[in-house]
């Protein structure tokens, strides 16, 4: 399996890369809802491995709960790759727009960028659309 970053998939170093990997988070959920990410891997696909335990697991499970609004609940487990432990992380989420350390964020090609004032409030109009619209509200009274 040959790993490549891309809209959808981050590759981190190690843990020690959290902070980035939580904003890498937000930025791919802005723009697909759902994402991967690996620690022990290389930007340019090398697997290196990361040592993983329990709290390890726990630290990034609190890092994202703590980190991203509105929260969401991703699937981290423990994987080997090339003989190698490596921590991978799916996560998916269609309440956009995503938060990471209060800041908006947005997937572009394999890297992030913070979103403008003027981009989330587009986000937020097309989420709730439907729900928005005046003529998609009951008139208290009506009869």
């Amino acid at each position: 399996m040959q790993f490549e970053e891309s809209e959808i998939l981050e590759l981190k170093r190690s843990t020690s890369e959290l902070k980035e990997a939580i904003i890498s988070i937000a930025a791919i959920l802005n723009k697909h809802q759902r994402g991967e990410l690996y620690f022990g891997i290389k930007n340019n696909g090398a697997v290196i491995g990361q040592m993983v335990n329990d709290k390890t697991i726990r630290d990034i499970s609190k890092a994202i709960s703590d980190h991203i609004e509105p929260k969401i609940f991703p699937v981290i487990n423990k994987t080997s790759l090339r003989g190698k432990d490596c921590i991978h992380v799916e996560f998916n989420g269609d309440e956009t727009p995503y938060y990471a350390y209060g800041r908006g964020y947005i997937r572009v090609g394999d890297s992030d960028r913070k979103l403008s004032a003027k981009e989330i409030k587009k986000i937020i109009p097309e989420k709730h659309k439907d729900t928005l619209r005046w003529d998609n509200k009951i008139c208290d009274k009506a009869l």
